[in-house]
């Protein structure tokens, strides 16, 4: 079964015991036998293993993985070190630099996020190759729900930054007051100049977290 090595693996026992997630799992072993899958399997739950529940301070949603070779490795928007920097990823950094003054990084890899409190998470944590959201309603919306309602509880605040509309549609999975929900259209090319480019989400959050006390997020990322 799941095994993640930190806090989620009792907070989510209840969901990867479920009729729900069995099912999933059978659905996912199939699909790994006959198709090419996105990510490894060992990569899936990465976003979990890295940034584990009393650690998170901001929660990133995503859709599904990126689905060309190579490129997803169970972080949302992230790629692994030397793959290009997909377009959605690229406007997120325009806009960290825009925002902060951040230089624009070389590479997409954001794993150094995850390890400072960003837990990068995608709606559905796999996709078959060349297919987007071909794993769409198999199970991983109730995973991830259970994931974001976990964080909901929590008496320490997070800050949610959710962007485009199936990101905010998890909105209303967050009711606990203590919590903070910044919304945006989506950073693909698509709409990001709908309002996503001058949105100063990461700053918005580090002006919360600094009001709270706590020490804001380095949003920069290192040179591979």
């Amino acid at each position: 079964m799941v095994n993640i090595g930190n806090e989620w693996d009792k907070i989510l026992e209840s969901t990867f015991a479920s009729d729900t997630y069995k099912v999933l799992r059978t659905f996912l072993a199939e699909e790994y036998r006959k198709e090419t899958v996105y990510p490894d399997m060992y990569d899936i739950f990465n976003a979990l293993k890295a940034t584990s529940y009393s650690d998170v301070r901001v929660v990133i949603i995503g859709q599904d993985p990126y689905h060309n070779p190579g490129e997803a490795h169970g972080m949302s928007f992230s790629v692994k070190p030397g793959v290009k920097v997909p377009p959605s990823l690229q406007n997120i950094y325009k806009e960290i630099n825009s925002d902060l003054g951040i230089p624009i990084p070389n590479n997409g890899y954001l794993a150094p996020w995850a390890k400072r409190g960003v837990l990068l998470l995608n709606s559905i944590l796999t996709v078959r190759a060349h297919s987007p959201l071909s794993h769409k309603k198999k199970g991983w919306e109730f995973v991830t729900d259970n994931v974001i309602k976990a964080l909901n509880k929590r008496e320490e605040p997070v800050i949610f930054l959710l962007w485009g509309a199936p990101a905010r549609a998890k909105k209303e999975l967050i009711t606990n007051t203590n919590h903070f929900v910044l919304e945006a259209p989506h950073p693909s090319p698509l709409s990001a100049y709908y309002g996503f480019f001058g949105c100063k989400h990461f700053s918005r959050a580090n002006a919360i977290l600094e009001k709270l006390g706590k020490e804001p997020i380095d949003w920069s990322i290192p040179n591979i």
